[in-house]
């Protein structure tokens, strides 16, 4: 009987890892070019499969437990969010779903975002952090009374697998050879406008809801079969 618990516990952390990332989301849903993530469950025998494949020596209990649920993995929602018009000429969005802006930190480390809500710091084009937006030299873009600093702004392609979100919106490189500089135009930009966040706050919710109303109804099996367990003991005791 104790066998039933390990799923369902094993459901539970799955479920608590929904909630965080699910609540994640749900918090930046209107952070500007927000991608959503999203988890994968799938099932222990799977990594057993693997091992046993390997040649690896597996326990007897694995073989008995190879149906719990775990988290598999985990893959972002590389879809556009919808372009919203602002008139703010310091607002800029992409057109295409794998163009980025390329940015400094304050370490000097040169990382990658969609969040085109730029503002002007001591002359400086600058993101919501105050970090540096660069141009193709990456050097710091400087904006006059003109519009020219727009033409300076750099544009970049890579795929989503060649990136890692790091925080504050932005995504780390994990291979610059595989950046590539794209025109900067008006096919690729707009300005006066910016990416909202991919997440649809309605579907989060109902998401959020499932996931909270799983992790219950593990719960009360467990506690149901806590019960059980204990008037199994008190009955066997009685009857010596």
């Amino acid at each position: 009987m104790t066998q039933g618990l390990h799923p369902l516990a094993a459901n539970m952390v799955n479920q608590l890892n929904r909630v965080d990332v699910i609540s994640n989301n749900l918090a930046n849903a209107n952070t500007k070019g927000f991608k959503e993530d999203n988890l994968v469950e799938g099932s222990f025998n799977h990594y057993l499969d693997k091992a046993q494949k390997k040649g690896e020596d597996t326990l007897k209990l694995s073989e008995v437990m190879n149906t719990i649920p775990k988290i598999d993995g985990e893959y972002m929602n590389q879809e556009m969010g919808s372009i919203t018009q602002t008139g703010n000429q310091l607002d800029f969005a992409l057109n295409q779903e794998e163009m980025f802006f390329k940015v400094q930190k304050t370490d000097g480390d040169i990382e990658l975002t969609r969040d085109g809500s730029f503002k002007v710091l001591e002359g400086r084009l600058v993101t919501q952090n105050g970090y540096n937006v660069l141009d193709d030299n990456n050097q710091p873009i400087q904006v006059g009374d003109d519009n020219e600093f727009a033409l300076n702004i750099s544009i970049v392609s890579s795929k989503f697998s060649n990136l890692d979100k790091t925080g504050n919106n932005n995504y780390k490189v994990n291979d610059f050879t595989q950046v590539n500089i794209v025109p900067n135009n008006n096919q690729n930009l707009l300005q006066g406008a910016v990416e909202q966040s991919n997440v649809s706050t309605i579907k989060t919710m109902v998401s959020l809801i499932e996931a909270q109303r799983k992790f219950e109804q593990d719960q009360k099996a467990i506690n149901g079969i806590d019960e059980l367990n204990s008037k199994v003991i008190e009955a066997i005791g009685n009857n010596r």
